[in-house]
């Protein structure tokens, strides 16, 4: 994890070489890199506070803040009109949580400790959920196809937003009410993160901070993309569905790996549900409101492979956590998965 604070570095590199008028490929590299560590900053600044507040306000707290930076560089992105950018990291963040975490974990953690067990009732939940809030996101994109009226399609998925927040609010109260000490463990999902003995002041200066680095570089990431794309000869779509959800939840990545590899399955499998949980119900339904007030509506349309993927993607993380155990065959087997569809996400046209 000490690795992670280096990178720190890229921030003014990040910002110099924007001022400079440097390469748009290095001012792109440069912000992401920076915004790595930010993120991980920002979530130990969050369990800090949430440890102080309890494991109720905790576990809402992580709730809330524990895909920030997500959040963050998605309203950068319709800030800027890149609407297809928002739409396929989504989809990314969430393929990425239930394919690419779950899959480092289960394999990572099978090959050093075998065979690993894990409560099913503590994951039974999110994993019926992840299923539901899918279901959720695809209405608006299916319904679509047979309402011509536009304004009608944004209504529609202004509701399901509506919708899906005040589920994403139940399951919190649902949650927080069942919650024994392994499983408060499991709602804070920070458990493998170092403890720092920093004030409620001291945290809440580094939160805001932390938020403010995160804005400034996605300001730059999202601005250069364009051009990025277009010298690296790659789509807004695969940026979006691959490398955003990447930059802006590797330290959590490393933090449900590291928990797989100590044998703690229940905390590794929750963070990766957890996290899919958030993006789908919380966050996408905050952006959609967002867009709003920055006058570019965004209308939940997702293409049909994106459908496809999130289906299959939700399907096979909830076979292979429903039965109480796992082994490193099946995090290869989810491993595989996310190859494929990152590799078929590539060869996509420009124009979908």
């Amino acid at each position: 994890m000490r690795v992670l604070q280096l990178l720190l570095i890229f921030l003014p590199v990040a910002l110099l070489a924007h001022f400079a008028g440097i390469s748009e490929i290095f001012v792109f590299a440069a912000s992401a890199l920076a915004i790595i560590p930010l993120a991980k900053i920002l979530g130990e600044a969050t369990e800090v506070l949430a440890e102080k507040t309890g494991p109720r306000v905790g576990g809402l707290l992580n709730a809330t803040f524990g895909n920030a930076a997500e959040l963050i560089i998605t309203m950068a992105a319709i800030r800027a009109g890149q609407m297809q950018l928002v739409l396929a990291s989504i989809t990314g963040s969430i393929l990425g949580n239930l394919l690419m975490v779950l899959g480092f974990a289960m394999l990572l953690g099978g090959l050093k400790n075998g065979r690993q067990l894990f409560d099913r009732r503590h994951v039974d939940t999110d994993a019926t959920m992840t299923v539901l809030a899918l279901i959720a996101m695809s209405v608006p994109s299916l319904f679509s196809l047979y309402i011509p009226n536009a304004l009608l399609v944004e209504e529609l998925s202004q509701t399901t937003a509506v919708a899906m927040l005040i589920l994403y609010m139940l399951f919190i109260v649902y949650t927080l009410r069942s919650c024994t000490s392994e499983k408060c463990d499991a709602v804070t999902a920070r458990e493998a993160l170092p403890v720092h003995s920093w004030s409620t002041s001291k945290a809440s200066a580094v939160m805001g901070l932390s938020m403010v680095g995160i804005v400034l570089m996605s300001e730059l990431l999202v601005a250069s993309v364009e051009a990025v794309t277009a010298i690296l000869g790659l789509t807004p779509f695969f940026v979006g569905i691959i490398i955003v959800p990447i930059i802006g939840n590797v330290a959590e990545h490393l933090v449900a790996v590291q928990a797989a590899r100590q044998n703690k399955m229940d905390l590794s499998l929750s963070i990766a549900l957890g996290s899919s949980l958030q993006i789908a119900l919380f966050v996408t339904p905050v952006l959609v409101f967002a867009s709003l007030l920055f006058g570019s509506p965004l209308t939940l349309q997702f293409n049909q492979l994106e459908l496809i993927a999130l289906t299959a993607a939700s399907m096979i993380s909830a076979l292979v956590s429903l039965d109480g155990e796992s082994n490193w065959l099946e995090g290869a087997m989810l491993l595989a998965v996310y190859g494929i569809l990152g590799l078929a996400f590539f060869f996509l046209p420009l124009k979908l």
